[in-house]
């Protein structure tokens, strides 16, 4: 199962890195290949469901996220389903740095079905768009 996971470090407390992105919803600043999220039920915590639509290996792919663990200002994961053809597991960790916070973000593709045989030739895609990703959400924690 492919996987990438980045490591950023930014000069904001945990307190409010977690609350920006606990809040699902904020994927469309930060994460370049989304194109919307919305929660579709609960309140944030674990259940609680998100429509997104993303551009994902050259295609828009709508993934319906389910929060899965909810560990205030410490965790938040999520797992994602695309229908037949992708599974997601999105892995986010803080932890306190001083007057700062890092954070990882860890996030695993199950290809399903025909999209399997594609496994191979993730690694150097999957690996371009985490650095994407780790800049964009550098850059918009900065900026809180």
């Amino acid at each position: 199962m492919p996987r990438v996971e980045r490591t950023i470090r930014v000069d904001q407390p945990v307190e409010k890195v977690w609350a920006y992105l606990s809040d699902f919803t904020t994927t469309e600043e930060w994460d370049p290949p989304t194109k919307s999220t919305v929660r579709t039920s609960g309140d944030g915590g674990v259940g609680t469901t998100y429509r997104n639509v993303s551009s994902i290996l050259g295609s828009d792919q709508e993934v319906i996220y389910t929060v899965t663990e909810f560990v205030e200002r410490q965790r938040l994961q999520l797992e994602g389903d695309a229908g037949k053809s992708l599974k997601l597991r999105d892995t986010i960790t803080f932890e306190p740095a001083g007057t700062g916070t890092t954070v990882t973000y860890h996030a695993e593709f199950d290809l399903q079905g025909v999209a399997k045989l594609t496994t191979p030739l993730l690694p150097p895609a999957l690996n371009l768009l985490a650095n994407r990703v780790a800049d964009s959400m550098k850059k918009t924690l900065a900026a809180l």
